[in-house]
């Protein structure tokens, strides 16, 4: 029965005239309330939840994404859970309390051997050092032979395996011959500053905090990627989620790869941004700022995603082979769907 006719049937007094223009006007309010009611759920934002180090520089970019709404306007709603360390964003994601996190292609590769279905997209090239004091004896790495270690993230940390697969090289196992201590590389920068370790193999922006406090390189992550067969600078931190994640918001992922890189590029050129990023760190001195700003920018990968599994091929294979599958775990090679390619093959700045 049309709404027109239902009128009339509740008001025989309406005169024909006006039980038409009354059941108009009635379709018209109903297809209205329809079409608000479909719109909405079309306009409706896709959720991704994503677990973030709070002491991580992905936390800046989050801040500019949600002070310029960058996520609304792509249609996203972004779920943020705070973490206290990279091990557990990876608890987290592997738990399901997260659908992505930062961490590295490496852990991605032991994780796909043991039959998850992880994949990674690229978010940065910049990378750590090992660090010791100003006035520290050690001039290399064979200096390292009974001293205290202190490596930021857990046993299969990236730069970890990178490093032990370079000194094993040259018969030299860290893992046997430092007294080697993991945990946050907050707590270790504090434990390096107060004299508590001989060296700290850190991430990038806690390598600039000490260089700042009178610490040295004894070798950057940059060069051990190079001495194991890099032909490039490699990234070795990316988006890290799930297959299933992939096929069931591929279009929201796309949306998200781009919001970052927005944001990537306001903090690339944005004075006033640093100055809070600056106060957040502690930062006083323009230079040491200056410096995390532009390790940072240099971070921003500029290579096809092709060109970053290759020289991930490479590495594994290395790793591998020097250290077996305690490293690395149980694959042979690189498993070729640990590199995400449902983005495409372009270079990560250029979405």
């Amino acid at each position: 029965m049309s709404a027109g006719k239902r009128l009339i049937g509740r008001n025989v007094s309406f005169n024909r005239r006006s039980a038409h223009k009354g059941g108009l006007a009635a379709a018209a309010v109903i297809c209205l309330t329809l079409m608000i009611g479909l719109c909405g759920r079309a306009e409706a934002a896709d959720t991704l939840r994503l677990g973030v180090q709070k002491t991580g520089t992905f936390a800046w970019e989050l801040a500019v994404i949600k002070a310029e709404k960058l996520d609304a306007k792509a249609n996203l709603d972004l779920v943020v859970t705070e973490l206290a360390s990279t091990e557990a964003g990876k608890i987290a994601l592997l738990g399901g309390s997260v659908d992505l996190i930062i961490s590295d292609w490496l852990w991605v590769a032991r994780e796909r051997g043991l039959e998850t279905n992880l994949v990674f997209y690229p978010y940065s090239t910049a990378l750590g050092a090992l660090m010791v004091p100003g006035d520290s004896a050690a001039q290399k790495l064979d200096d390292l032979r009974g001293k205290t270690l202190g490596v930021a993230g857990g046993p299969i940390d990236k730069s970890w395996l990178l490093l032990r697969a370079l000194v094993q090289r040259d018969g030299l196992d860290l893992k046997a011959r430092a007294r080697v201590v993991f945990g946050a590389p907050a707590l270790l920068y504090e434990k390096a500053v107060a004299g508590e370790l001989d060296a700290n193999l850190t991430f990038w922006n806690y390598a600039v905090a000490l260089e700042s406090r009178g610490f040295r390189r004894l070798i950057g992550m940059d060069e051990v990627e190079r001495r194991l067969g890099a032909k490039g600078p490699l990234a070795m931190t990316g988006y890290v989620f799930d297959e299933s994640l992939a096929k069931t918001h591929g279009d929201a992922l796309a949306r998200f790869f781009q919001v970052t890189h927005q944001a990537r590029e306001r903090l690339a050129s944005s004075d006033a941004d640093w100055q809070r990023i600056g106060k957040e760190l502690g930062v006083t001195d323009p230079k040491e700022l200056a410096l995390y700003r532009q390790r940072y920018v240099d971070g921003f990968p500029k290579r096809p995603v092709s060109d970053d599994e290759a020289d991930a091929a490479t590495l594994y294979a290395i790793v591998r082979e020097i250290g077996g599958p305690e490293l690395v775990g149980a694959a042979t090679t690189l498993n070729p769907g640990v590199f995400y390619k449902g983005a495409g093959q372009r270079t990560p700045a250029d979405r």
